[in-house]
């Protein structure tokens, strides 16, 4: 089922966002060579904790009833494509850094991912991180009220693909709102015209994930993170999105 948000849980959504926004702004400031992963995701959570949220990542739940997920965020690194568990490793200069924060406010998630590149990294790595942004840009643009769903993954395939990028099939956008994960599932990939039709009220998150190499993935012993099968780099980007009667609303921004 596909819950149609009212305007006053699309206001506490926004605020859940807006402390999302604040979570990136803080990894931007700190982000570089020498800091640990695990040094980043304590400024997130103190800093999502000292606005009244709570992080939705922190014990989220395996799906296959393992260790939860121990992090406050999701810190993913070069070949690293989601669900990255923030430790000791040293972030170095040239390295790709994949970070999702998810906040719980007032009962309601926002969730948004972001991949930086610490320094200065090699033009392919820049590229990777340009086309997933604007792959991202192109779905956002397509989720419309009177559209279909999968006009959202279809407008992701086409600008990934046409600059000899892969879309990773395992992995999808989701409805969000009081649970991290509601429905519809959004793959980033498909026909268009295809499934619900795209309603005013209904609040997705559109995460295109993308690799440079083939569309194949694997889990590490660890059971959470997903890195490429090829070990080429990957990168992830994600905002909240309510589609109003005037077009797309982001709400993980400040």
């Amino acid at each position: 089922m596909i819950i149609l948000k009212s305007d006053r849980e699309l206001a506490l959504m926004r605020e859940a966002g807006r402390v999302v926004a604040q979570a990136h702004d803080l990894v931007r400031s700190r982000l570089r060579p020498g800091i640990t992963t695990a040094e980043l995701d304590r400024g997130i959570e103190g800093l999502i904790r000292g606005h009244g949220g709570i992080p939705s990542f922190k014990n989220y739940p395996h799906p296959a009833g393992l260790r939860p997920f121990p992090g406050s965020s999701c810190i993913s690194v070069n070949e690293e494509l989601v669900h990255g568990i923030p430790g000791p490793r040293r972030l170095q200069e040239g390295d790709i850094v994949s970070v999702d924060v998810g906040v719980i406010y007032k009962g309601y998630h926002g969730d948004a991912a972001w991949t930086y590149i610490v320094g200065e990294a090699g033009s392919e790595a820049r590229r990777l991180l340009d086309v997933t942004e604007q792959a991202l840009w192109a779905g956002i643009e397509r989720a419309r009220e009177g559209g279909r769903l999968s006009d959202i993954g279809h407008a992701i395939q086409t600008v990934v693909e046409s600059n000899g990028f892969s879309v990773v099939r395992e992995y999808v956008g989701h409805g969000v709102g009081r649970q991290m994960h509601e429905e519809p599932q959004i793959p980033n990939y498909g026909d268009p015209g295809r499934g619900p039709r795209l309603r005013a009220g209904m609040t997705l998150a559109i995460e295109p994930m993308v690799q440079a190499g083939d569309i194949r993935t694997r889990t590490l012993d660890d059971q959470w993170t997903v890195i490429s099968y090829d070990r080429s780099l990957t990168a992830h980007f994600e905002h909240t999105v309510a589609i109003t009667k005037d077009g797309p609303i982001l709400l993980t921004i400040l």
